[in-house]
């Protein structure tokens, strides 16, 4: 009977997938030493969860934190998918992580996903006693659209309207998005763009209001931009350009660039590029 009962589970499972009712994301088992707190409600949607994951509690102090936002066009993606190559390597640096879910184009378009992360960056600092987390040393960090959503809270000002501001040491964008209305028409046109930003007669206004590159100024933190000069999703131009006109104005901010490099990087080139985020972490005080 139970081999039966255990065949039968296995045909519903693989029944359900073929019908697009696949598993949800799930976590590898955790590490020895670490802690978690999931899906806890940072806001009243039902996407609007986070998933707080920490050492345990050593005598080490108040730890640096980091906020990580999943990519996907603004229409996919998951959590869980961070893992691998975010959430463990801040863990293993020490940071208490906070890994973020949002609203997709799917339960709400542009520009639900910025206000969203915005409010998920303003309940880990008012949370940050319950995680011995330092709020002099919250990092802000995701790739693609998870980067775009990481420069937004770094950047965003109140005169946006978007949500309260967030106070972050640093941010670390890998190759995400600094000029949304550049991914709506022409030849960088994009269909996640168009999905998650609509036709309406206010399109073009609202796409700036969600670029980065509207909100270049003096007093931003130190942000570091992560690119592929080969990228065929998300032009190398947004990364070159935004970091230009941050050095230009007086902001840290750094680049590195990634010869020959994709939409994303393979994990032994993250294994060489992590080393260099570190550093960039150091000379600004978030690692200390």
């Amino acid at each position: 009977m139970a081999g039966m009962i255990s065949l039968l589970s296995t045909l519903l499972l693989v029944t359900s997938t073929a019908f697009g009712q696949a598993r949800p994301p799930q976590y590898p088992p955790l590490p020895a030493g670490i802690q978690a707190d999931r899906n806890i409600s940072y806001d009243k949607y039902p996407e609007t969860v986070l998933d707080v994951f920490s050492p345990e509690a050593g005598g080490a102090g108040k730890r640096p934190g980091v906020l990580v936002i999943h990519g996907g066009g603004w229409v996919g993606g998951t959590k869980e998918a961070m893992w691998e190559q975010w959430v463990k390597r801040y863990l293993d640096k020490g940071f208490v992580v906070a890994n973020v879910e949002y609203r997709l184009a799917k339960a709400a378009p542009a520009p639900a996903a910025v206000e969203d992360v915005l409010k998920a960056a303003q309940w880990f600092s008012s949370n940050a006693k319950k995680y011995s987390v330092d709020t002099k040393r919250l990092v802000v960090t995701g790739g693609s659209a998870g980067g775009h959503l990481a420069l937004m809270v770094g950047m965003t000002p109140k005169s946006a309207k978007l949500g309260k501001p967030a106070k972050v040491a640093a941010v670390v964008n890998f190759y995400g998005i600094t000029d949304v209305a550049d991914q709506l028409s022409g030849p960088n046109m994009r269909q996640y763009a168009v999905t998650w930003v609509p036709e309406s007669p206010e399109r073009l206004v609202l796409a700036r209001r969600l670029s980065p590159m509207s909100y270049v100024r003096r007093g931003l933190p130190p942000i570091l931009t992560v690119h592929g000069d080969a990228d065929p999703t998300v032009p190398y131009e947004h990364g070159v350009k935004l970091t230009k006109a941050l050095v230009g104005v007086g902001v840290k901010a750094e680049m590195i660039s990634v010869p020959g490099g994709k939409h994303g990087f393979p994990k032994e080139k993250l294994d060489e590029l992590y080393p260099q985020i570190w550093q960039f972490l150091e000379r600004n005080g978030v690692i200390r």
